[in-house]
């Protein structure tokens, strides 16, 4: 999943508050799931601008509003008069949401309300840990599913640094070093001879280093 931080209050005040009508719009999947982005938590920005409006005397129509998805066209048919109607839009999706919205309201200002940090995993409902970066050519089948992209430091892909202790990374004892769960791994999969094996150096152009990346199904 995608995970989201809501930006400060002050900074998004300051992005809408000279419109005279604005939509917070809600994106109910991956930022709902770390509270930060779905309808609940637009109907609660909504509210919360509102409130600043009136301490302050800014004449402000706010609406909220929300979909399942701010990535996908479908989606977007129940909100049509809602989003039609508005003179700016404070989307509370990752940025490719936002990115989305912008294009198909080309002459309607759109603003993020979150700072898309990472993808990650739930550990609890309340803690989200980065597991992958997109990077666009996987290799967790020999890494034992543990990603040395997202989870080491220094992205090694050979094995730990001289500075990992006790199974700790140099930059902070709270993490795990991502190598020693590499050869955690391996050895509960009776694996371990895998992690003689040497990785070649890693093609980064399928990374961003290649530009924006794009994938079509054939056959539709």
């Amino acid at each position: 999943m995608i995970v989201g931080q809501q930006k400060p209050f002050d900074e998004i005040w300051g992005m809408v508050k000279d419109h005279k009508q604005l939509t917070v719009f809600g994106c109910n999947t991956c930022v709902a799931v770390c509270h930060q982005g779905g309808n609940k938590e637009a109907e609660i920005l909504a509210s919360l601008l509102r409130m600043r409006a009136t301490q302050e005397g800014v004449e402000i129509e706010i609406k909220n509003g929300g979909i399942e998805r701010q990535c996908e066209h479908p989606f977007f048919e129940s909100a049509k008069d809602l989003l039609d109607s508005s003179e700016a839009i404070l989307s509370m999706a990752c940025g490719i949401g936002v990115q989305f919205v912008a294009e198909k309201y080309m002459s309607t200002p759109v603003y993020p309300a979150l700072n898309t940090t990472f993808l990650g995993d739930v550990k609890t409902d309340w803690h989200f840990t980065e597991k992958c970066q997109a990077c666009g050519d996987c290799i967790l089948g020999i890494t034992g599913g543990v990603c040395p992209v997202s989870r080491c430091c220094k992205r090694l892909f050979n094995g730990p640094c001289g500075g990992s202790s006790k199974g700790k990374c140099e930059i902070s004892k709270e993490l795990d070093c991502a190598w020693q769960l590499v050869v955690d791994r391996l050895e509960a999969l009776g694996k371990l001879n895998d992690y003689e094996k040497i990785t070649p150096i890693k093609d980064w152009s399928k990374d961003r280093a290649g530009g924006p990346r794009s994938f079509k199904l054939e056959g539709f």
